[in-house]
């Protein structure tokens, strides 16, 4: 017997048919699928109210930009008569929220040149706001850093 046929018959060995992920797993996967589709179906049916939403506040400041991707990284901002506020080749997470912009934008065939409203509350939420799609992204909730870069933008001239 040559080795790999001793390694088949040892009691612990499993073949290519056996099961990879065990059948209760699968069916738990399925069951808590099915149960957030149930619950997201009454909750739409019954007319529920949506829960956790921010609470509204007065705007203390916005500015309307325009953000202009070059590539997976670099991104321009501009003001919307067109003069140039950041050159950023390395932009971090305006390049993440010009990406998210430009994504949903595309869907909706909508002009990728058309500015972007960002908004700071008197309740400390900052918030990307595309009017063209209804898109938008709370940008305090991705820590200090990233909420900084935007804070950055509300205060160039």
């Amino acid at each position: 017997m040559t080795d790999r046929q001793t390694l088949i018959h040892e009691p612990g060995y499993r073949t290519r048919d056996s099961e990879l992920v065990p059948r209760i797993l699968v069916r738990a996967m399925f069951g808590l699928a099915l149960a957030t589709l149930a619950i997201t179906t009454f909750a739409s049916v019954t007319g529920r109210e949506p829960v956790a939403q921010p609470q509204a506040a007065e705007v203390v400041r916005e500015k309307w930009i325009v953000l202009e991707g070059l590539s997976a990284q670099a991104v321009i901002v501009r003001n919307t008569d067109g003069t140039v506020l950041m050159d950023l080749p390395h932009g971090g997470f305006i390049t993440v929220i010009q990406s998210g912009i430009f994504t949903e934008r595309r869907k909706h065939k909508v002009d990728q040149t058309k500015p972007v409203r960002i908004v700071e509350y008197a309740n400390g939420r900052l918030v990307a706001e595309d009017p063209e799609t209804g898109w938008s992204a709370e940008l305090y909730a991705f820590g200090g850093d990233n909420k900084a870069a935007f804070e950055r933008l509300l205060d160039q001239e």
